[in-house]
């Protein structure tokens, strides 16, 4: 019995393996999404672009989605939902994370991002209760900035990564933190609002990997 649940789970992996390639490539060529070779997608994503949005990942891009792609609990589909401009580096990893980019939104290199974590360069809604409240809502003043993570950085899992925000080469977000603003290079913040921690023993990524 052991051997044949193995099996279904194989097989079951391998067809859902070949449904995320799959997915993924219709998604690219339905929207303007740039991605370069090679790349690993495990589950089925959601990506889409709006109005002038444009999405350009770099080289070994990999990443989950799901709850049978991803053990860390409270899975969700990957999503990528871009009105601006989104960019991704090389030999980024992600698993279940949702963008929302109504203007920028830009990750360096070598970058992990834990399940789960969400980025956002917008407020979504108006902060004036009274346009908040109309039907239809009035966003006319609803606030955008640009996220920046740059290269090397880690960014725990379930965390919030809010519009403003920067998060310097190496730094690592805690788990579940939620970031409001500028987290220096080589620096641990975690909490809510993210609060320094500590200061890393610095180790530079090794230039053979750029």
């Amino acid at each position: 019995m052991k051997f044949i649940w193995k099996s279904v789970r194989f097989l079951k992996e391998k067809m859902l393996q070949w449904a995320s390639v799959v997915a993924l490539r219709m998604q690219v060529s339905s929207y303007n999404v740039r991605i370069a070779k090679p790349y690993s997608a495990k589950g089925i994503p959601r990506i889409e672009t709006f109005r002038n949005g444009k999405i350009v990942i770099g080289k070994n891009f990999r990443f989950n989605s799901g709850a049978f792609f991803n053990a860390i609990g409270r899975n969700q589909q990957l999503t990528f939902q871009v009105w601006g401009l989104l960019e991704i580096g090389d030999h980024v990893s992600m698993s279940g994370t949702s963008i929302i980019c109504r203007e920028k939104i830009q990750i360096g290199n070598h970058v992990m991002i834990g399940g789960n974590v969400v980025i956002y360069d917008t407020d979504f809604h108006s902060l004036d209760p009274l346009k908040r409240n109309q039907i239809p809502e009035d966003r006319s003043d609803t606030k955008n900035a640009a996220v920046i993570i740059k290269d090397g950085a880690f960014i725990g899992g379930h965390a919030t990564i809010l519009k403003g925000s920067v998060i310097g080469e190496n730094a690592i977000v805690g788990a579940c933190s939620v970031v409001t603003g500028n987290i220096p290079a080589g620096e641990i913040w975690a909490g809510n609002p993210a609060k320094f921690i500590r200061v890393l023993d610095q180790h530079p990524i090794n230039s053979a990997l750029q």
